[in-house]
């Protein structure tokens, strides 16, 4: 069962104290006694969302398999991004480890202790079907979108020509909202985001562009604070990719299976 917090509350003086108050199998520190609790931002379907009320997707999967081998269940707290990537909220101890599609970087690992990588990832270009923008360069003069934070804003930053406008959005849900209302004319994000909401927008958008970005994704732990949490994550990854666990999630969530 994973069950939704919220981003500013506490359980028990554990969450927001720092403090480490339980454990898990193999005396994994935990922050709550019979819980893993995983800090995430929503939305960012396929890998996380709201539906129903309950929290679900690739990464809160994998996570109840990590759960699942601590003899706990999973608790899932929406929390800004900000908080997630800057490893404050780990620090802080509002939850033991951050699932929330964060790609490994170099800044990053300053600050995190990252899995070994879980999900190769790169960026697109969303684009309403038949508006025919090919690359950043056939947007001068328009209006592109990027989530704050995020390796999309900082691929766009770099590359954009000097004549195309960046509007920034601090969640996936008002990006989508802005390239669905006219307010931009393309957004950049990651692909397989991109491609879920195609899929649940028949017809509406299309992907103009791929980035091959050579990005991938990992899980992360407090900086120093949780070597056994994390080993346990990336056993759990390692044997789930050899046991077929991991491509049966990846099915279930991307329709086709990893590519070998």
């Amino acid at each position: 069962m994973v069950m939704l917090a919220a981003g500013c509350g506490s359980n028990s003086g554990s969450a927001g104290s720092g403090a480490t108050t339980a454990t898990g199998a193999g005396g994994v520190k935990l922050v709550a006694a019979g819980k893993l609790t995983t800090c995430t931002h929503l939305p960012y379907a396929p890998f996380q969302s709201n539906e129903g009320g309950k929290i679900v997707g690739f990464d809160i999967d994998m996570m109840d398999l990590v759960a699942k081998k601590l003899g706990v269940t999973q608790t899932v707290v929406d929390t800004p991004f900000e908080g997630i990537k800057s490893g404050q909220d780990l620090n802080t101890g509002k939850c033991d480890v951050a699932a929330a599609g964060m790609t490994i970087k170099p800044e990053r690992a300053k600050v995190l202790d990252f899995s070994v990588p879980y999900f190769n990832a790169t960026q697109a270009l969303l684009i309403k079907t038949g508006s025919g923008y090919s690359s950043l360069e056939s947007l001068k003069g328009k209006k592109l979108g990027v989530q704050s934070g995020t390796t999309g804003k900082d691929y766009v930053t770099s590359k954009k020509p000097a004549d195309v406008s960046v509007s920034e959005f601090e969640d996936l849900a008002t990006l989508q909202q802005a390239l669905a209302t006219n307010q931009i004319d393309a957004a950049v994000n990651d692909l397989p985001v991109w491609a879920d909401y195609i899929k649940k927008n028949s017809g509406k958008f299309e992907i103009g562009v791929e980035f091959n970005t050579g990005e991938q994704y990992g899980y992360a732990v407090k900086k120093g604070g949780n070597p056994e949490l994390l080993k346990t994550v990336d056993s759990v990854i390692t044997a789930a990719k050899a046991d077929g666990r991991y491509d049966t999630i990846y099915l279930k969530w991307f329709g086709t299976k990893p590519a070998s």
